[in-house]
């Protein structure tokens, strides 16, 4: 079988598009200009390895009226993918909808299944090979966010469970539309990998802990059919697991995260989740977001290989690293700017300049990877 992905290091654009409590709409992909430099972005990134990247088709953007599609927004990327032949594993829905959308209405089923169809047919008549596609990005953040705490677009309290299996409904839908057009798609579908540790002394906390870690599977189970079946999940739908990795997804219950500099014993090696995660779905994994602030960065990227690794050589099917966000981008609240990728962007000119320490790490990860792909069949199955 030939590789999954054509680089073992990935870059993930910032594309998310929902709208602030303050009614603003962010399209981060405009704000730093990737939506106009597609093509120059991903030579860089190929100049350090990185020719598998995540990317964004703006919804809102393609969709201002009921099912009429204007691909004007997509057409320059995906045509830079195919001339700088990088493959790309097309996100559909970053948190954001087009406007006049009841996202608790039938019709948001509806409306994601017609723009995911048609959205493939164009994928793949501009993709060589087959189309990669994120259908839903983090349905169990948004849900906790945007569902339960209100502190995310649509701004609800205590719906949590509600949202969660409207966005795994929709992203259902969307898989058997896309399936109907381009049988030969692959999914990754993309949710935060959490451990939550509860608080000594109190049998509640111990209890609450318990669902936690156990709802970060609701999403995957859906779809897969093994949890609210009525859905229209399946186990074939359960393509390649995106696990979200960052340096607060281990914490304390109603605390604090557990710090990951081994300075705390309650933090748990990466690679034994991982295992934990293979163990239940036996698919091929790719830590489809990870990334840190700042100096830390190429730290954190060393420390996640590290524990990828480790679970490799464990037998666990590992099939890459995407580093999330490889662009620098404005923050979503506050417009402050991000120094959290490996390329960074001007706001006032078309202009890049690399973040050399993570541009070595990532040199240096990759050619670790290579050698180590030589040893282990399970990169190359």
């Amino acid at each position: 079988m030939p590789d999954l992905f054509q680089s073992f290091m990935q870059g993930g654009f910032e594309c998310s598009t929902h709208r602030r409590r303050d009614g603003r709409r962010l399209d981060v992909l405009a704000a730093t200009r990737h939506d106009r430099m597609t093509a120059e972005d991903y030579v860089l990134l190929g100049w350090h390895g990185i020719r598998t990247v995540r990317d964004g088709l703006r919804w809102h953007l393609i969709e201002r009226l009921p099912y009429v599609y204007d691909w004007s927004s997509a057409l320059p990327m995906l045509r830079a993918a195919r001339v700088t032949g990088t493959q790309v594993i097309w996100d559909l829905f970053h948190y954001g909808w087009p406007d006049g959308l009841d996202i608790w209405s039938p019709a948001f089923v509806h409306r994601f299944a017609g723009f995911a169809r048609a959205a493939a047919r164009v994928v793949q008549a501009e993709t060589n090979g087959a189309p990669f596609f994120v259908p839903m990005n983090e349905i169990s953040f948004m849900a906790w966010a945007g569902g339960q705490e209100g502190v995310f677009n649509p701004f609800a309290h205590r719906k949590g469970d509600a949202l969660k299996l409207q966005l795994a409904r929709a992203c259902i839908a969307a898989m058997h539309a896309i399936r109907e057009v381009a049988p030969l798609a692959r999914f990754l579908l993309a949710e935060p990998i959490i451990r939550v540790v509860p608080r000594r002394h109190n049998p509640g906390s111990v209890e609450r802990a318990a669902r936690h870690n156990e709802a970060q599977y609701q999403a995957w189970d859906m779809i897969a059919g093994r949890l609210n079946r009525e859905l229209g999940g399946a186990e074939s739908l359960l393509d390649i697991i995106g696990v979200n990795y960052y340096c607060h997804n281990q914490r304390q219950e109603e605390g604090s995260p557990i710090p990951w500099d081994g300075s705390d014993p309650a933090y748990r090696p990466f690679s034994e989740l991982l295992r934990a995660n293979y163990e239940r779905y036996n698919r091929p994994i790719l830590i489809s977001e990870t990334g840190i602030e700042a100096e830390l960065r190429p730290l954190w990227l060393r420390h996640v290989a590290d524990e990828v690794g480790k679970a490799i050589e464990e037998g666990i099917p590992v099939r890459g690293i995407c580093l999330y966000p490889v662009l620098n981008h404005p923050g979503w609240e506050d417009d402050r700017h991000c120094p959290n990728g490996l390329l960074d962007y001007c706001p006032a000119r078309f202009d890049r300049s690399i973040y050399a320490p993570l541009a070595e790490e990532v040199n240096r990860q990759r050619a670790r990877f290579l050698s180590l792909a030589e040893r282990a069949p399970l990169l190359q199955a």
